[in-house]
């Protein structure tokens, strides 16, 4: 039997392996819930508007020099530095992440998502997790809460490795990691700006882009020089490539 050109695909989560839908109620919630946590006076709106207009400068950082901050520095140096209790809010900046999170997105799996990881599983490729966000827990979470414990054998994520998308750098570790040569790994992604250019500068040479129904990001937006292998429109066109 031939040896498979590629052991290995990694997935990018926000757009791809999960999308974030819209709902209000969910998003209020997620906002009174930080306010609680944080045991603040303030009205919970009031709240939130803060933390998201320090989260732009945090955000600014983290984009142009391409790292991530891991929980505890997000809130004690960027989000919260004035709140009275440094060690309370060490304690709680987990589930303040979290909460912050769920108010701008309610994520679920991709429809097809189950189905494709789980064939990509049984026909022998290894599977890993490359994504840019903020919290530390909520993926490893989440993994836990589908079942896919034994489906992943690499995750990163940018909150926990400080490394972020569009640097090789993310790329190289998980590489090493999931023990495969660049050139034997896909990359399926939505975003052509971040991640097509880490997965290409560091050997990557299938990459797949998904036409995320979030439509965060045009696939036709391509940075100079750089094209995807394939574009796909329905999550389980995956398995066309991968056989």
């Amino acid at each position: 039997m031939e040896e498979k050109k590629f052991k290995a695909v990694f997935f990018d989560l926000g757009g791809t392996l999960r999308i974030a839908l819209k709902n209000e109620a969910y998003f209020r919630h997620a906002r009174r819930k930080m306010a609680e946590i944080a045991g603040t006076d303030m009205p919970y709106e009031e709240f939130y508007a803060m933390i998201d207009e320090r989260y732009k400068p945090y955000r600014k950082m983290a984009t142009s020099q391409w790292r991530e901050a891991g929980d505890e520095e997000l809130w004690c140096k960027w989000l919260l530095p004035d709140y009275p209790d440094m060690e309370h809010l060490k304690k709680i900046c987990h589930e303040m992440t979290f909460q912050y999170r769920q108010s701008v997105g309610y994520r679920v799996l991709v429809d097809g998502g189950r189905e494709v990881l789980w064939e990509l599983h049984n026909r022998g490729y290894k599977l890993g997790i490359i994504s840019n966000l903020i919290g530390e827990n909520e993926v490893p979470d989440w993994i836990e809460e589908e079942g896919f414990q034994d489906l992943f054998d690499v995750v990163l994520l940018s909150s926990c490795c400080g490394l972020r998308k569009p640097g090789k750098e993310i790329y190289q570790l998980a590489c090493e990691k999931i023990g495969c040569k660049p050139e034997e790994c896909v990359s399926v992604a939505d975003n052509t700006k971040t991640d097509l250019p880490g997965a290409c500068a560091a050997g990557i040479t299938m990459n797949i882009i998904y036409d995320s129904p979030e439509k965060k990001h045009p696939v036709t937006d391509l940075p100079e020089g750089l094209a995807p292998s394939c574009i796909i429109k329905d999550f389980r066109e995956v398995l066309n490539y991968l056989p």
